[in-house]
C-alpha cells in the first residue's frame, strides 16, 4: 500500500504541474519504493533506485544551449531474487519526447544506450513532434533480456553494478521532426532532460 501510495502522490505532483505555469524553482525528490516483502536472496542487495530529471545535468554538443525547464522522475525497484527492476518514467513541462533510456556513464559524461524505457523497453523510437506530455509515460519490468549496447548479452548483475557505482544515467531525448535539430525545448534529440541513478535504499 505504501508503494502505491508513493506512486500516486508522485504522478499528482507532475500532473499538476502540467496545468499550471512552470516553476523554474521547482525541485522534484524521488519517491521511494517500500519493499513489499523481506529480501529472500542474500546474494542480492534489493532495493531502490531513482533520479530526479532536469535539464541542468545534460551534456549538450557544444554551442548549443539547453533552456528547457522540462523536469521528471525516473523510479526503478529490484525485486527480491535480484533480477528484476520495475520501473516508471514520470515527465512534466516537456514536449516532443520519442524516446527514453538509461546510459551507461559518470556524471558529465554521454554514454551508450544499455536499456530502453520510453516507449517501452524494445528499442524502438515513438513518433516525433507528437506535442506536450505529461505524468507516468512508461512502466514496466527490466531484465537481463532488455540489456542493450554494450551491455548486451551480459549478466543482469552487470546493470546493477552500473546503477550502484553511480555510473547510470536516465534522459528524455525530444525531436520536433523539423530540421536542423537543437533549436530549443522541445528539439534535442540527443537528450533534454537527464539524471544520474542513485540507490535509494533497501
Amino acid at each position: 500500500m505504501r508503494k502505491i501510495m508513493s506512486l500516486l502522490v508522485a504522478s499528482g505532483l507532475l500532473l499538476g504541474c502540467a496545468s499550471e505555469a512552470p516553476d523554474p524553482a521547482a525541485s522534484f525528490t524521488v519517491p521511494l519504493f517500500s519493499s513489499a516483502a523481506p529480501n529472500a536472496n542474500p546474494n542480492s542487495d534489493g532495493g531502490n533506485f531513482g533520479t530526479p530529471l532536469s535539464a541542468a545535468e545534460e551534456v549538450m554538443p557544444a554551442g548549443v544551449v539547453n533552456t528547457s525547464l522540462a523536469r521528471g522522475s525516473a523510479i526503478f525497484q529490484l525485486n527480491a531474487a535480484g533480477d528484476t527492476l520495475t520501473y516508471k518514467l514520470i515527465v512534466a513541462n516537456i514536449d516532443n519526447v520519442f524516446m527514453a533510456h538509461i546510459h551507461r556513464a559518470a556524471p558529465g559524461v554521454n554514454g551508450p544506450i544499455v536499456v530502453w524505457l520510453y516507449p517501452s523497453t524494445a528499442p524502438t523510437p515513438g513518433p516525433v513532434g507528437q506535442g506536450r506530455i505529461d505524468g507516468v509515460i512508461a512502466e514496466g519490468t527490466i531484465t537481463a533480456a532488455n540489456l542493450v549496447g554494450p551491455l548486451a548479452g551480459h549478466p543482469f548483475s552487470d546493470l546493477l553494478t552500473a546503477l550502484r557505482s553511480g555510473n547510470a544515467y536516465v534522459n528524455a531525448h525530444t525531436n520536433d521532426g523539423i530540421a536542423p535539430a537543437n533549436t530549443g525545448p522541445g528539439d534535442f534529440p540527443g537528450g533534454e532532460e537527464r539524471g544520474q541513478i542513485e540507490q535509494r535504499g533497501h
